[in-house]
């Protein structure tokens, strides 16, 4: 990108180093959170640092977002001249990279949400590269130099909604904020109905990491009943009406 001047490559680079980055450091994070070294000192797990990571990688989004637009904003007043040809080599590369990237993960997206993650992110790096060389073909056809910055800028929008989602989605976990899918209402009224409970209070629902939701709360129950029979039975309700397994 930086050999041919050419924004849409670069923009495009962007887009996956971030992705690289992002799996490297969840896959660092699931790796240490596995350890038992590390379950000592830490009785939750070091979970928090796969959330961590995909707030690291929302800022990194950002930021190669608003370098993009930059120089488009720049490029667009001033084409550089730019070498098309190896652009398009270089695009069709990186499609080729992600088309074989798509072919790995396509079983196993079946079976792991962290998978199915990077599968979707495959696809739009895919789109991204795709973008390249349309731009590339486009400008060795016209010679039209302000298409480079045009996709470039392209590329750039088509980040920001996923840094939007992933740094909003980081911290919702990060702050405790209870998982969307979690109807606090109905858990509590659910909880309510098992025979012999009088009260539920200090209910807290929130999301430990990736596809893990916690649930506390204190259930107070009349004199006679049995608390072992009533806590079977709010996990059971917990687990299959609400999927809350911990």
């Amino acid at each position: 990108g930086i050999a041919t001047h050419s924004l849409a490559l670069l923009s495009d680079a962007g887009h996956m180093a971030t992705d690289v980055l992002g799996l490297g450091m969840a896959l660092t994070a699931i790796r240490l959170a596995s350890r038992e070294s590390t379950r000592r000192h830490n009785t939750f797990g070091v979970y928090r640092l796969e959330i961590l990571a995909a707030l690291a990688n929302a800022v990194l989004l950002f930021g190669v977002a608003g370098y993009v637009f930059y120089e488009a904003a720049q490029r667009l007043s001033e084409p550089p001249h730019i070498a098309s040809v190896p652009v398009l080599v270089v695009g069709v590369i990186g499609l080729a990279v992600n088309i074989a990237s798509f072919l790995l993960l396509r079983t196993g997206a079946k079976e792991s949400l962290n998978v199915e993650g990077a599968y979707v992110e495959v696809i739009s790096d895919a789109l991204g590269s795709l973008g390249v060389i349309v731009g590339a073909a486009v400008m060795w056809a016209t010679g039209w130099a302000w298409v480079d910055p045009a996709i470039g800028a392209a590329i750039g929008l088509f980040i920001l909604p996923r840094a939007w989602r992933l740094g909003r989605e980081a911290l919702r976990v990060l702050l405790q904020v209870a998982p969307e899918s979690v109807d606090l209402d109905a858990v509590s009224a659910d909880l309510r109905g098992i025979d012999g409970v009088v009260d539920v209070h200090d209910l807290h629902v929130w999301t430990l990491t990736s596809d893990m939701e916690v649930l506390t709360a204190h259930l107070m129950t009349s004199a006679a009943v049995d608390s072992h029979a009533v806590l079977d039975r709010a996990r059971q309700i917990l687990g299959e009406r609400h999927g809350l397994h911990h």
